[in-house]
């Protein structure tokens, strides 16, 4: 831990080395209680010390006029330099004789963002996220410039979250270009964003972003909760955050959002809901989340409701081919026979005829199989990875049936089975039932329709006793809330979803006013009357 000192009453510099040294890196709290000195050059043996062997970290000292010892702390290839460069001409030209840090802050920086701190805890911090330290001859204090200058991705689509329909922006690693975007989704000040740090090690930054109208100030404070509790050496992605904050660990179920679309963040937090932006990642977390959303795309408020509706109607019969398909199709072959016309029967018993294995391991050779050509296709460069896949899983499969390893049906099966899963749109959602899909079908092969059944119950009552940050996984259907089913299995017009959803803790449930619709109706919209058209004659215009 930290050795405390006073640098005022000290007048050797090997004790800041000495102090530095004694550092552990659980030490920013503490360092935080640790003051600058007015003495400049024991600022520099501290700063010297504790960067020791980084070559990246630079000091650069210089003289503000008249001959007034300074020096700049940064990283370099995370600042500015052309705004670096003009800040010091500035400070070399002061002149005067007044050093005084309020003075040079007001009236001589060129710099729009800065911050004084008396202490090397913030310092620190700050320097290592990108800023500059400004140090001058008798102040005990550092002026923070905010001249950052890191090289970022520029904003593109999503590749994760592809849209027909919608805004083709997503965000980016850099913390501050998303906060901006999502600003601009919301011009109010009502969207609070409030930063945290995170992390011993990487300190990384985040910002938890909420409408302070709409989200329950619990809810928020729970969030909050939560992350201050966080006690790690490093955050390199959301994910890990995800990992850390969820209520079940255990269950395979997503129980929080990640998004890389600012119009998702902008929905979810109209909603009530709460987002966590991370530095360093595209992806920004959303809380709470339940199974409704898995199911949920974007495009389905841009598209009409008869369309979003019946591609979310499609989204759940296909769920429920990629979870039970392979053991529905083994379930039958191996115990319920009757079940099949008698054609189908014999044609699947004579194209099971030459195969050696039992129906339940060649499903577990394709599905496996199947899985590897789909992560393959997934880590092999962009160019080669789709083609490599398809070509994979037509080979392989067309080779398995003519070696006699597997049936044509079982092909055919797992086929359907892995296209369904790619139209659940979100993705961890789609990996969790690609999961679940294994155990239903070793059920299946022992004990038939009663083992997948079974399976199916004790999934269903999981998700009914899973919550996310206390709101019902299962819900609007468990607790049943008649008025937010019209968003759940089908989707109604925009004008009849007049309030946000009641399962979520909001402050206030009404979204929009039924003005439009009913003068709509009113004033014959649907026949035109009130709009008036000039027919002119046929006979008008001849000679």
């Amino acid at each position: 831990m930290l050795r405390r000192s006073s640098f005022g009453k000290s007048d050797k510099a090997g004790e800041y080395s000495e102090l530095a040294d004694s550092l552990d890196y659980q030490f920013i709290e503490e360092l935080k209680e640790t003051k600058l000195s007015l003495l400049l050059s024991e600022n520099h043996d501290f700063i010297n010390a504790m960067f020791q062997d980084c070559s990246d970290v630079i000091v650069r000292e210089f003289e503000i006029e008249p001959h007034i010892p300074a020096l700049l702390l940064f990283v370099d290839g995370l600042t500015n330099t052309e705004l670096l460069n003009d800040t010091m001409k500035s400070l070399m030209l002061l002149g005067g004789g007044e050093i005084a840090i309020e003075r040079i802050v007001s009236t001589i920086l060129p710099v729009s963002q800065t911050q004084v701190s008396d202490n090397y805890g913030d310092l620190l911090v700050s320097v290592l996220g990108g800023d500059t330290a400004l140090l001058v001859e008798g102040n005990p204090k550092a002026v923070l410039l905010g001249i950052r200058g890191t090289e970022k991705r520029s904003v593109g689509e999503p590749e994760t979250e592809t849209v027909v329909r919608g805004p083709r922006e997503g965000f980016v690693e850099s913390l501050r270009t998303n906060t901006s975007m999502v600003r601009r989704k919301l011009k109010t000040p009502r969207l609070k964003m409030k930063s945290m740090t995170v992390g011993k090690e990487s300190n990384t930054n985040l910002v938890i972003c909420y409408l302070d109208d709409l989200a329950m100030p619990s809810l928020v404070e729970e969030v909050v909760k939560r992350l201050e509790q966080i006690e790690i050496d490093a955050i390199l992605e959301s994910g890990m955050i995800e990992e850390l904050i969820q209520d079940d660990a255990y269950s395979p179920f997503p129980q929080i959002q990640y998004t890389e679309r600012p119009d998702v963040i902008a929905s979810a937090l109209l909603q009530g809901r709460v987002a966590i932006l991370v530095d360093g990642t595209p992806f920004a977390l959303v809380v709470p989340f339940v199974f409704i959303q898995i199911m949920q795309a974007s495009e389905d408020y841009y598209e009409r409701f008869q369309i979003a509706s019946l591609l979310r109607l499609l989204r759940y019969t296909f769920l429920f081919l990629s979870l039970t398909t392979p053991a529905l199709y083994v379930a039958i072959t191996t115990f319920h026979h009757e079940l099949l016309p008698t054609t189908l029967m014999l044609s699947v018993a004579a194209s099971r005829e030459a195969i050696p294995f039992p129906a339940v391991v060649e499903a577990f050779i394709m599905e496996i199989t199947f899985e590897a050509l789909r992560e393959a296709g997934i880590r092999l460069p962009k160019a080669v990875g789709s083609a490599v896949s398809i070509l994979g899983a037509l080979v392989v499969g067309q080779a398995a049936v003519q070696a006699g390893i597997v049936s044509a049906p079982m092909v055919i099966v797992v086929s359907i089975t892995g296209i369904a899963s790619f139209t659940i749109p979100r993705y961890n959602g789609a990996i969790a039932i690609r999961m679940l899909r294994f155990p239903i079908l070793i059920a299946g092969s022992i004990f038939g329709f009663y083992g997948i059944f079974f399976c199916l119950m004790i999934l269903l009552g999981h998700m009914a006793n899973l919550r996310s940050f206390g709101v019902p996984y299962l819900s609007p259907f468990g607790p049943l809330s008649a008025g937010d089913m019209k968003d759940a299995l089908v989707r109604t017009p925009l004008w009849k979803m007049a309030n946000r959803p009641a399962f979520m803790p909001i402050q206030d449930t009404q979204r929009m006013g039924s003005k439009l619709a009913e003068q709509i109706q009113q004033d014959g919209g649907v026949d035109g009357s009130r709009i008036h058209h000039e027919h002119k004659s046929s006979e008008e215009g001849k000679p």
